[in-house]
């Protein structure tokens, strides 16, 4: 259980919270509803950390304002990896589109696919040509490069070090030298793209 926090001491959290929600909102051009769950989850994280607050080494406000700062660049990461996972920001469909009446929802047809549901711009074609290049790419590969490329499909780095008796830095030598292969036969930097396909 908590300690009471003293109402002079909530106010001044709620009002560094609601402070700093406003600047993240704006920093990350976000929709106006989503103020009030960025207030909420930057005033909870705030509250379960004031044990550690110690009135000895500052203020309040200024611990108030660390944690404020530390939560909301976590929540600004997460944000930024949610868009690029996505291909960029969810659209609503209920927004008007600037030279039309409807909105995106009406305008939208089912075959245009999930990516323009969700606000991406990728084209069914450009991705088949993505895929092709990739494969001439992957093709041209040494055969050890392939099988990397393969284990990267199916496990995560992490799982890879260790394995057939490579060492953490061995492993990393052969994926920089796997991304300048891949970068020049033109793939480097595109495979985002196949990720969130």
């Amino acid at each position: 259980m908590f300690p009471p926090i003293p109402r002079t001491d909530l106010s001044k959290l709620i009002n560094e919270a609601d402070g700093a929600a406003r600047r993240l909102h704006r920093k990350l051009r976000l929709p106006p509803a989503e103020l009030d769950d960025l207030r909420q989850d930057l005033l909870v994280d705030l509250i379960c950390r004031i044990r550690g607050f110690d009135a000895s080494r500052g203020s309040i406000g200024a611990f108030a304002n660390i944690v404020l700062r530390n939560q909301s660049s976590r929540i600004a990461m997460r944000t930024h990896r949610q868009r690029q996972a996505q291909g960029g920001a969810v659209l609503s469909l209920d927004v008007p589109i600037a030279d039309a009446t409807e909105p995106l929802g009406c305008i939208l047809a089912e075959s245009d696919s999930l990516a323009a549901w969700l606000g991406q711009d990728r084209c069914t074609y450009e991705l088949a040509d993505l895929r092709h290049d990739l494969a001439q790419a992957l093709g041209a590969l040494p055969e050890d490069a392939r099988g990397l490329c393969a284990a990267l499909g199916h496990c995560a780095v992490a799982d890879l070090i260790g394995r057939d008796g490579i060492s953490r830095s061995a492993l990393y030598r052969r994926l920089a030298r796997l991304k300048l292969d891949l970068a020049m036969r033109g793939i480097g930097g595109r495979w985002d793209v196949l990720e969130a396909s």
